[in-house]
């Protein structure tokens, strides 16, 4: 059967999926997926009584990340900027961006080294992933 998730609680580890108006409880361990389960995922499942059982993703999802922000730009930002940490900021690695403004402050501008390094392994293509696992373009 097709359906989607509806919700799910990644403590409980439990969730609900939607299909054809009716509702199936399902429990992690019911989950085939190599990836977790997230809210709004298409899933393929079998119905166990009223529980959703050998749960897995549709094939659209197994297909690889595309890429969305620019290696460039990172670069850019990482060189101007990556003192404050904001190139981390645009990769979408939050806290590190936090951790390098911190730095650069307790350091009174040691930070400025750290970005660089950083803009160099953007150029060189040793970052090359964004913060959900997408290579940059």
């Amino acid at each position: 059967m097709i359906g989607y998730i509806e919700s799910y609680d990644p403590i409980t580890q439990t969730g609900v999926i939607l299909s054809e108006e009716k509702s199936y409880p399902f429990h992690l361990d019911n989950w085939v997926a190599q990836v977790p389960p997230d809210t709004g995922d298409d899933v393929n499942f079998e119905i166990d009584g009223t529980n959703a059982d050998k749960i897995n993703l549709v094939g659209a999802y197994l297909k690889p990340p595309t890429a969305v922000k620019y290696k460039y730009v990172a670069s850019a930002l990482a060189l101007l900027l990556g003192f404050a940490g904001i190139h981390r900021f645009y990769l979408g690695f939050y806290w590190i961006g936090l951790g390098q403004l911190a730095f650069t402050v307790a350091t009174g501008g040691f930070g400025a080294v750290w970005g660089f390094i950083e803009f160099v392994l953007l150029v060189s293509g040793h970052i090359n992933k964004d913060a959900k696992n997408r290579p940059l373009k």
